[in-house]
């Protein structure tokens, strides 16, 4: 069964109109969005990709999805990343950190001791408030962080890893974008590298829409 045509919509838009009230919002926050190149470790990435042989496991790849898994895992791991969290927390005295995976949470840990500043989380086990000191790291995942909670005391972002949905990705960004911030230039660092998967996700966010694994030809 589907649905064959719709009638007398006109009552329906009519009656709407009726019911909403225009809000109109005028933002005075400017997002400057950068990209930063890190790198990714291509001989490995060969292996999971074209061999199909999981190196976290020394065995074949089951499906899909573990290769999606495992060719994340490798591009999210390399030691690059880190390195440009290190490079923009310099820069930026407080960050907000968005992540994905659990590995990813591990590495990100050391920013805090290496560089000697506070760090808080926010994910699925902990919600951390926001450190009071005048630098910090916020370490949030995605999935338990994207909406829900905001935070008008920094103007810098970074994403540590991309995320698959542009929903998502947007909330994110929206997590420091708020009416009462007093920042104009709002920073947000996307950290990609050059590897087939990262370029497939960035291909579907800035087309505004979700990455799906199917579309990449494999």
């Amino acid at each position: 069964p589907k649905i064959d045509r719709y009638i007398e919509q006109g009552i329906l838009i009519k009656l709407r109109k009726k019911i909403l009230v225009e809000m109109p919002y005028v933002r005075k926050t400017v997002r400057h969005i950068k990209k930063i190149l890190v790198g990714y470790d291509k001989d490995k990435f060969e292996k999971v990709f074209k061999d199909r042989w999981n190196i976290f496991e020394e065995r074949p790849i089951r499906d899909v999805a573990e290769l999606f898994i495992a060719m994340r895992k490798v591009v999210n791991s390399d030691p690059s990343r880190l390195g440009a969290v290190l490079g923009l927390a310099e820069k930026h005295k407080r960050l907000i950190v968005f992540y994905n995976f659990n590995y990813e949470l591990d590495v990100l840990r050391s920013a805090g001791e290496m560089l000697d500043i506070p760090l808080a989380e926010w994910n699925g086990h902990k919600h951390e408030e926001i450190p009071d000191s005048d630098r910090w790291i916020y370490l949030v995942q995605y999935t338990a962080g994207a909406e829900g909670w905001n935070c008008t005391a920094t103007d810098a972002m970074i994403f540590y890893s991309l995320n698959y949905s542009y929903k998502i990705f947007e909330q994110a960004q929206g997590r420091i974008d708020r009416l009462n911030t007093t920042y104009h230039d709002l920073y947000y660092y996307v950290l990609q590298s050059d590897s087939l998967i990262d370029k497939a996700i960035l291909k579907a966010l800035a087309s505004k829409r979700s990455f799906n694994e199917k579309e990449l030809v494999l």
